[in-house]
C-alpha cells in the first residue's frame, strides 16, 4: 500500500505546533489537532500511532532546526570567544521565538509528562556540550576563569536566557508601554548581545579581580 503524501505528516506537525503553547501535552485533544490541521482522523493514526510519539515529533523538529543553526555558529577559524557569542546569542533568539512553547514544556515536564521528559534527557545535552566545550577551549586558551564548564554554562543561562524567557511571559501580559521596554532592554538583539558581552566579561581570566 503506497504511503499518503508527506504534506499530511508536516499539516499535522505545523498544527501541533500552533496548539502545544497554549493546550500543553495532557491538554492536546487528538481530535482537534486533525480538525485543526484539515486531516482525517485517521491520518492522525496512521503516521504516528499516539499522542506521545507525534509530541516527541513535534518539539523534535523545532529542536533539530535549532541545533542546525546553533552548530552552523561555530567556525574553527573564528575565535572561540566569537564562537560562544554567535552560539549563546543563538540559543536566546530560540528561547524569544519559542518563549510560549518552551514555558509549557517546562510546565508539562514538571507535571510527570513522559514524552517532554523524554525529549529533555535526550536532547538537553547536546547543545549544552556545545556550549561546554567552547568554554573549555576558552579557558584552555587563557581567555576564561578556570571553572567547571557546568558551573559557567549555568551562569552563562542566568544571565543571557532566563531574562529573554522572564520578559517574554511578563511582555505577553504588559501594557503597550512596558512591553515596549521589555523589547528593547530585554529581549531585542542588541540587549542580548550586551548580557553576553557583559557575561564574557565577567568570566575572562582575571575578571572577577577589575
Amino acid at each position: 500500500m503506497p504511503r499518503p503524501s508527506q504534506n499530511v505528516d508536516q499539516a499535522l506537525l505545523d498544527a501541533g505546533l500552533e496548539l502545544l503553547p497554549q493546550t500543553g501535552c495532557a491538554g492536546l485533544s487528538v481530535r482537534k489537532l486533525a480538525d485543526h490541521a484539515g486531516v482525517n482522523l485517521g491520518m492522525f493514526h496512521y503516521h504516528f500511532k499516539n499522542k506521545d510519539t507525534f509530541i516527541r515529533a513535534v518539539l523534535q523538529r523545532v529542536y533539530e532546526e535549532m541545533f542546525s543553526a546553533l552548530t552552523l555558529k561555530v567556525d574553527p577559524k573564528r575565535p572561540v570567544l566569537d564562537n560562544l557569542r554567535a552560539v549563546v546569542a543563538t540559543l536566546a533568539r530560540f528561547g524569544r521565538e519559542r518563549q510560549a512553547l518552551l514555558l509549557r514544556m517546562a510546565a508539562d515536564a514538571m507535571a510527570g509528562e513522559v514524552a517532554v521528559l523524554e525529549f529533555f534527557r535526550a536532547n538537553l545535552p547536546r547543545h549544552v556540550a556545545v556550549v561546554a566545550g567552547l568554554i573549555a577551549q576558552a579557558q584552555r586558551e587563557g581567555l576564561m576563569a578556570k571553572a567547571p564548564p557546568p558551573e559557567v554554562v549555568a551562569f552563562l543561562f542566568g544571565a543571557v536566557g532566563a531574562p529573554v524567557l522572564m520578559g517574554g511571559a511578563v511582555q505577553a501580559q504588559a501594557p503597550d508601554a512596558v512591553a515596549g521596554v521589555i523589547e528593547r532592554h530585554v529581549l531585542s538583539d542588541a540587549a542580548v548581545a550586551r548580557r553576553i558581552d557583559w557575561a564574557l566579561r565577567g568570566l575572562s581570566a582575571g575578571g572577577g579581580s577589575r
